[in-house]
């Protein structure tokens, strides 16, 4: 996952300024991502333009700087559909935020599309538990330094079991949201528009 597949994401629900991007990474993306600065979000844009997935107009500010509002283009919305319909392939940690990063824009796909992807996470977290809960976690130590083999070993059993907890209920967590969604009654929504909304104004320097 990269920062412009969530840039693109916040850019399909409408169009932003660079301002309302920093801030949206600030409140709920930072939950998906870290500490993701203002110049990062630029120069993504910057890139992201010379690729053609996203435009600006300028808005004039009377008495102060003008500022650049970007949209979605068609070509930018195929690159972020692509990422966020396409081939899932869970990370090693499953901390990681990739799973949360696409079903935070999971109003872009089918209900279909997120029991699959919720499928996937659940396959690979079992498997997971399947080939490494029971594991010979022993550690040979043959070391100069002071060692204390008790102390290391405690906590080594409490990280383990800590994660192992974790896991679980990351698994359980999964498994109900897919129940849920599997009981729901279809819906079909409208798609909603990637270009063309109206223009909030806000305090964004043009960049």
């Amino acid at each position: 996952m990269k920062l412009e597949h969530l840039l693109l994401g916040v850019l399909a629900l409408k169009p932003a300024t660079g301002y309302d991007l920093k801030k949206y990474m600030d409140t709920h993306g930072r939950f998906l991502r870290t500490n993701t600065q203002m110049s990062q979000v630029y120069r993504s844009l910057a890139t992201m333009e010379d690729r053609g997935w996203v435009a600006h107009r300028v808005e004039p500010r009377p008495g102060a700087t003008d500022a650049k509002r970007y949209s979605l283009t068609e070509e930018g919305a195929v690159v972020f559909l692509e990422w966020l319909t396409g081939p899932y392939h869970p990370p090693t940690r499953f901390e990681e935020p990739d799973l949360a990063a696409r079903l935070a824009f999971a109003g872009f796909m089918t209900r279909q599309d997120v029991i699959r992807l919720l499928e996937t996470e659940l396959e690979t977290r079992t498997a997971e538990v399947a080939r490494y809960r029971f594991r010979d976690r022993h550690l040979e130590v043959d070391s100069d330094l002071p060692f204390d083999a008790e102390l290391a070993e405690r906590l080594g059993e409490w990280s383990h079991r800590a994660g192992a907890e974790a896991k679980d209920a990351h698994i359980a967590r999964i498994a109900r949201l897919r129940e849920e969604l599997l009981d729901a009654p279809e819906t079909t929504p409208a798609a909603p528009a990637v270009t063309g909304r109206p223009a909030q104004p806000d305090e964004e320097p043009a960049r």
